[in-house]
């Protein structure tokens, strides 16, 4: 997943991941160094125990051939890898053995990091002339350091998966940022493109002092296109605080007919007929929310229609039909033309909003809205009252 950032955007990114790594591995860190503690010290109380039962039993051993008076065996008990181990006299000094470790006889147990792990057994009490016993485990510190490696590995290779895991959340986290970024840069190009086309109009048919009519009607027709413009911002910007417009009853035919006289230089220029079937019909709405449907539906029959095209107004039966004779739409991009800013075509101008107005607008009066498009054969638009 490739996502190209702003310098805003790439300094979010560096510190959600910091911070989520940072905490990741602290955290991890925190789990490893206590899961090793626990293992460490359940190794030693098996090595522990397992030394007692060994010296314990060769402390019996020595003990039973003293009191039966038969040979103590001690070739079978030193012939183990395991574990060294010396027998010593009263004096400390050591009798037979193969444990060389230099042994301080004030402690039972001698542990160090110098991979010392003895333990002193005293049981004897002198049976044989052993007073002490001394044996060394050999594989303690062997386990320690496997331990060790493991954890290390372990760690290693879940935080790298976690590095993974974060670096796709946070791109993950930055795309709908990304997306509605650019989203707003189209809308502010196509809109910027929609402003220049009738601003360049008016100012190439005001160029000369006297106008004659086709520059006059040009310099009508551009304006009214940057009306409409400004009026769909301030609706878009402005959704928020329109819950307290004012609502009358209004004929919707008589309102289609002056809305009609005001796009008609828009369709003349296309040499569009408008064929219109109006009954009388009241309802109750805001006026200027009406003219925004009214006004986006037809004006996009308009635009998106071809030359010497028809449009089709009826008005029964409280359904509103218009159908135009235009490029049509695509039917997997039928789902989404109320969305803000999509645009189901690149062929003509608009940025992707008058649509969301009119969905946004017929849920408000609870108007049911319903489309049909063919490719390249027309769109048909049905209000349902």
């Amino acid at each position: 997943m490739v996502i190209d950032l702003t310098l805003s955007e790439k300094r979010t990114f560096i510190r959600f991941l910091s911070l989520f790594l940072g905490s990741s591995f602290i955290l991890m860190l925190l789990v490893a160094f206590f899961y090793f503690e626990n293992e460490k010290r359940l190794y030693f109380d098996l090595a522990k125990s397992n030394m007692q039962n060994k010296v314990s039993k060769i402390s019996s051993k020595i003990i039973f051939s003293h009191m039966t008076d038969t040979p103590f065996d001690r070739t079978k008990i030193l012939d183990t890898n395991k574990y060294k181990i010396s027998f010593y006299n009263e004096k400390k000094e050591k009798i037979y053995g193969n444990l060389e470790s230099k042994i301080d006889f004030s402690k039972d147990i001698i542990k160090d990091d110098k991979k010392q792990f003895i333990l002193i057994d005293k049981s004897t009490l002198g049976h044989l002339g052993v007073y002490y016993i001394a044996i060394e485990e050999n594989s303690y510190f062997d386990k320690i350091k496997e331990l060790k490696v493991n954890i290390i590995l372990f760690f290693l290779i879940l935080y790298s998966l976690i590095s993974l895991i974060g670096f796709y959340l946070a791109k993950l986290f930055l795309k709908p940022i990304k997306e509605e970024r650019e989203k707003l840069n189209n809308f502010i190009r196509d809109t910027t493109h929609e402003l220049n086309t009738p601003i360049t109009a008016i100012l190439m048919s005001t160029e000369k002092e006297n106008l004659n009519e086709k520059q006059i009607q040009r310099v009508r027709l551009s304006a009214k296109r940057v009306s409409e413009i400004y009026k769909d911002l301030i609706y878009i910007f402005l959704q928020g605080s329109d819950e307290n417009k004012s609502t009358e009853k209004i004929y919707l035919n008589s309102l289609i007919l002056e809305q009609l006289e005001y796009l008609e230089p828009l369709a003349s220029k296309k040499k569009i007929k408008i064929n219109t079937t109006l009954e009388n019909f009241e309802y109750l709405i805001n006026k200027d929310d009406a003219i925004r449907v009214i006004n986006n539906l037809i004006s996009n029959a308009i635009k998106y229609n071809k030359i010497s095209g028809q449009i089709n107004i009826s008005l029964k039966n409280r359904i509103l039909e218009i159908s135009d004779t235009g490029i049509g739409i695509e039917e997997d991009k039928l789902k989404d033309i109320y969305r803000r800013y999509y645009r189901a075509t690149k062929e003509q101008g608009g940025f992707g909003i008058g649509l969301n107005i009119v969905s946004h607008i017929c849920a408000k009066y609870n108007i049911k809205i319903d489309v049909e498009s063919k490719k390249n054969i027309g769109t048909t638009f049905f209000l349902s009252f």
